[in-house]
């Protein structure tokens, strides 16, 4: 029982889940999500790479089965699903995601308008050219290797790249707690903005924009804020908004189209649901301008066909378009990189900073092998120069021994122990040999064929490249300018091998300029004893049961181009306009109104149309007894909340009467009050004076102690009953008096 216990290990449980939390979302920064800011790939990435450089994938050798590729990656450096290594293969393909693909497939490996790739079984994948710029030099020893996850095999941690993947290529990720987003750039354009950086360390970023002024998109299109370019590469954050490029051709019967030729980045490899949006749009009717909308896009290139009908803005559809489908899209930028296991967002001199301080180490490591290489093999050949001068006494050397070793030891030390030689003058001239070991090595490899003439005078010539290469070799290492000047003439020789014209135009353009055409209906504003609002069309109106419609308070006829107001008893009015009102079926719930307008907690005292508001009177009513009418066009505004009427701190609206130009000219409309204790007061309309809306009233009722008004209304003298909380009242017991006299009402 002792021993159980003491194996058992006392551990506090938020701890434990802080620090394995902790170590799992550092596993996925590091070794999964985030690109090395070096080479500018992920792990992933970086081991299909390897893997397949591994197999002998050259550019010019045969395509490989993807099976095989996943399977060698899987099994040796990324024990992780085989789908997402696939996957990975296939983005690193596609020309319309990268501005240099880095695999050359073969097979179906999916397209731009977002069918996916066929099955790894059935698809074949080789190395690209730009591939061989991040891998061509790994046999130089010039980045390190770490074991495999179960130290069976070694791998690269960064691939020796030549060329700023990073920036040319771009890349996305999503890790913990954080994000990568860094967009394609000009292969062309990067190489001239990282010369120009080693031509001057301290250039600003606004200088280094001269060459890499902006994303280069691999789908084209045009970047419309150009003007936060400058922002966004300065602290390494922003969003880039990309449209796409359209023309305007002449259609069919007179008709007009609009011709999409190249597509916004953000939805590259999802064309196809684009097409299908925009289709969308038009059967719905949001776009009554389109006629249709047709795809005829091939290996030439995008093209998406929007037919217009005939005398209609087609620049305000346009700008329609960019406004509400994915023609124009935002691109955010967060430039975040990994660097000696860190996550840092970096700007664009950072980033550029970070590639030429690789790159130094890079080609200081290069030019170290090449000299180390270049002074071995002189001492190999200075020691073949050597031996052809006494190949006679070699040659007696190698008769008179009984073994290679004891040869070699003559060669190297001198040693002519039990060599039997023919003359006591060869015996001398043996003793005092001294070859390297690597020149002894190459003597006795050497084939007789070497010691005809041209051959030693290949010998002589090569000693000589050898020596001046030794030559160049240190010079480099030994001067960073020289250094520099290599770096460069490469990165030029890259430029001319993978450069290509610019894609994504610039420009700043201002703010869509986009008239909403909306075609003017009668519509039904239903609202619920809940607050619960929809919209019905007339025609759904009147086929809607009596017994349904009972069910909503408040119905409001208007206009679909009309604004919905809500007056509060707190005196303030709201507007709604009727397209933000979900339309609906009279089955439908709806909305809240609080949902729709910032109501809150106010007691809606009226719902009306302001189309029905503007033509009408208003007669406020409040607790305290102060009366006055408005005219409805004081309520003109495009604020969404005003005050409708000035209230003192202790007084509320109790009621609001809508008055038509009828009710106003009449003679015969009267006002009653009723108040809390049962007091009322009637007394002609055309009494009630017409104020402003700022204006508190004029004192209509004279009150006692503790009571207050409890209802208003506005009716024909002629008429006999009122109705108040569902019980009706004589109005003709309400007599005529002067203000401040009480009557008593009865049922």
């Amino acid at each position: 029982m002792s021993n159980k216990s003491e194996s058992i290990i006392q551990l506090d449980f938020a701890e434990e889940m802080k620090n394995s939390y902790r170590d799992y979302a550092m596993s996925v920064i590091i070794a999964r999500a985030l690109p090395d800011v070096r080479d500018g790939l992920k792990p992933v990435q970086r081991r299909i790479l390897y893997a397949m450089n591994e197999l002998g994938l050259s550019p010019d050798k045969p395509h490989r089965k993807s099976a095989r590729i996943v399977g060698d990656t899987m099994g040796k450096y990324h024990p992780h699903g085989d789908s997402s290594i696939y996957d990975a293969l296939v983005h690193m393909s596609e020309n319309y995601s990268l501005s240099m693909p880095l695999v050359d497939g073969h097979g179906n490996f999916g397209s731009i308008d977002g069918d996916g790739a066929a099955a790894m079984r059935y698809t074949e994948a080789r190395l690209s050219s730009g591939a061989m710029t991040l891998l061509s030099n790994l046999d130089k020893g010039l980045v390190p290797f770490i074991p495999n996850f179960d130290n069976s095999e070694q791998e690269p941690s960064v691939l020796p790249a030549m060329l700023p993947n990073l920036l040319i290529n771009g890349t996305t990720g999503i890790a913990v707690g954080m994000a990568t987003n860094i967009p394609p750039h000009n292969t062309g354009e990067v190489i001239d903005g990282v010369i120009a950086y080693m031509d001057n360390p301290n250039i600003t970023t606004e200088k280094l924009m001269k060459y890499i002024p902006a994303p280069d998109f691999p789908t084209g299109g045009t970047i419309v804020n150009q003007s936060e370019m400058d922002k966004i590469y300065t602290t390494g954050e922003g969003k880039i908004k990309v449209r796409a490029k359209t023309e305007i051709e002449a259609g069919d019967n007179g008709r007009k189209n609009i011709v999409i030729t190249e597509i916004p980045y953000t939805v590259a490899g999802n064309k196809t649901k684009l097409v299908e949006n925009l289709a969308t749009l038009m059967k719905e009717k949001v776009f009554d301008e389109i006629f249709d909308v047709r795809d005829e896009s091939s290996k030439e290139g995008i093209r998406i066909v929007i037919e217009v009908k005939k005398d209609r803005d087609i620049q305000n559809l346009l700008n329609g378009l960019y406004k509400k489908s994915a023609l124009e899209d935002t691109y955010g930028v967060n430039l975040l990189a990994v660097k000696e296991q860190q996550p840092i967002v970096f700007n664009l001199p950072a980033l550029i900073h970070e590639f030429v301080i690789f790159q130094e180490e890079l080609y200081t490591k290069e030019y170290q092998h090449l000299l180390d290489k270049a002074q071995n093999r002189l001492e190999i050949v200075e020691g073949l120069m050597k031996a052809t001068d006494v190949i006679d006494l070699i040659i007696e050397i190698l008769r008179g021994s009984s073994s290679v070793k004891q040869a070699k030891g003559c060669l190297i030390t001198g040693d002519i122990t039990d060599i039997t030689f023919k003359t006591k003058a060869s015996e001398k001239q043996a003793s005092k040999l001294s070859f390297t070991e690597r020149q002894a090595d190459a003597i006795l490899a050497m084939p007789l064929s070497k010691l005809i003439g041209l051959e030693i005078l290949k010998l002589h010539e090569e000693n000589d490249t050898l020596l001046a290469n030794i030559e160049e070799y240190k010079h480099v290492l030994s001067d960073k300018a020289a250094l520099y000047a290599i770096i460069k003439s490469r990165l030029k020789s890259y430029k001319k091998a993978f450069a290509t014209p610019r894609r994504t135009t610039l420009e700043n353009s201002e703010n869509i300029g986009y008239v909403e055409e909306v075609k003017e209906e009668d519509i039904y504003v239903l609202i619920d004893k809940f607050g619960y609002t929809k919209s019905l069309d007339s025609a759904s109106y009147s086929r809607a049961s009596q017994d349904t419609l009972k069910e909503y308070t408040h119905i409001v006829s208007m206009k679909n181009t009309d604004r919905l107001c809500l007056f509060t008893a707190e005196g303030n009015m709201y507007q709604v306009k009727a397209a933000a009102i979900p339309k609906g079926k009279t089955k439908d719930k709806g909305v809240l109104i609080h949902n729709l307008c910032k109501v809150n907690k106010e007691t809606i005292l009226l719902y009306t149309s302001f189309e029905e508001l503007f033509e009408s009177q208003l007669l406020f009513t409040t607790k305290n007894g102060f009366i006055k009418q408005v005219s409805g066009a004081e309520f003109e505004t495009n604020r969404l909340m005003i005050s409708s009427t000035k209230l003192e701190a202790d007084d509320l609206l109790v009621s609001i009467t809508v008055l038509t130009a009828h009710d106003i000219l009449s003679q015969n409309m009267k006002v009653i009050l009723l108040t809390e204790k049962g007091a009322s007061l009637g007394f002609p309309l055309e009494e009630v004076s017409e104020l402003k809306k700022t204006s508190r009233g004029v004192k209509a009722i004279a009150l006692d102690s503790g009571d207050h008004v409890i209802y208003a209304t506005a009716q024909d003298s002629n008429l006999d009953r009122f109705t108040y909380e569902s019980k009706t009242y004589s109005a003709r017991k309400v007599r005529m008096r002067k203000r401040g006299q009480k009557a008593n009402l009865s049922e």
